[in-house]
């Protein structure tokens, strides 16, 4: 048992060494200087527990999103949420709408605080959606670098059209990326749901670290000073920023 608890360990540092860049089993393997099969099943364990994520058949594997919880971004998270929980609870209280603060992680988006409105009829979003799946994720792709977003796109390939219309081509994908880029925001209607998700930028001496984000019904979105909404979210980011390291 103290064996494989080091093996799984070995196997995550090594991931953890270089953690944008996919490694193969047998690459990890034979590294570690491992049974090619013992290193599988524990590696099996790692991804159903969520510490290692596979990005698909012969992709390879990269840390999961409990590994990201655990691995080393302790410190600035406890900041960047310090920064961000109050003025997302005078947002939520002036809007009466719940709020997120999420960052990116691999394909996934993971929400690391929420501010809970009060009203009757709230829309919850999950902790854990694909990037492509929410505003907030939506945010954060297009505030990348055109080089990062090429990376992302070719290990992640392109979002299927039930999902994100839009940009479910390249040509889509890039003027979806201008567009969040020149309003400095992010929409999302989820099909089906009659949902709305707005998402901007929280940034740290310049770099966008993560997003705030509000989801709330259709029909109250429909009904609102939209402009003012927007407004509203983008001067709470922009306090939090300030109070981070500025824009």
């Amino acid at each position: 048992m103290i064996q494989v608890l080091h093996r799984a360990l070995d196997i995550m540092e090594l991931v953890a060494a270089d953690p944008e860049r996919p490694k193969s089993l047998g690459e990890i393997a034979d590294a570690l200087g491992l049974n090619h099969g013992t290193c599988a099943n524990i590696m099996k364990t790692l991804v159903s527990r969520k510490y290692l994520e596979q990005l698909g058949a012969k992709k390879g594997y990269v840390l999961g999103s409990k590994s990201f919880a655990l691995s080393g971004n302790d410190a600035y998270r406890k900041d960047l949420i310090e920064a961000a929980a109050p003025e997302m609870e005078m947002l939520t209280a002036a809007i009466r709408e719940n709020s997120i603060l999420a960052v990116i992680h691999g394909e996934n988006r993971i929400v690391i605080h929420r501010a809970n409105a009060e009203q009757e009829l709230q829309v919850r979003t999950m902790d854990e959606k694909h990037v492509y799946d929410s505003a907030s994720g939506r945010l954060l792709l297009g505030m990348m670098t055109d080089a990062e977003i090429d990376r992302f796109i070719h290990k992640y390939g392109l979002p299927p059209a039930g999902m994100w219309a839009e940009a479910s081509t390249h040509e889509g994908m890039k003027r979806a990326v201008d567009l969040i880029r020149r309003e400095q925001c992010s929409f999302q209607m989820l099909p089906g749901r009659q949902v709305v998700g707005l998402g901007v930028a929280i940034r740290n001496n310049g770099r966008v670290i993560a997003s705030l984000s509000i989801y709330l019904p259709e029909y109250r979105y429909m009904a609102i000073d939209k402009v003012k909404l927007v407004t509203d979210l983008k001067a709470t980011s922009d306090r939090i920023s300030s109070k981070l390291g500025g824009k």
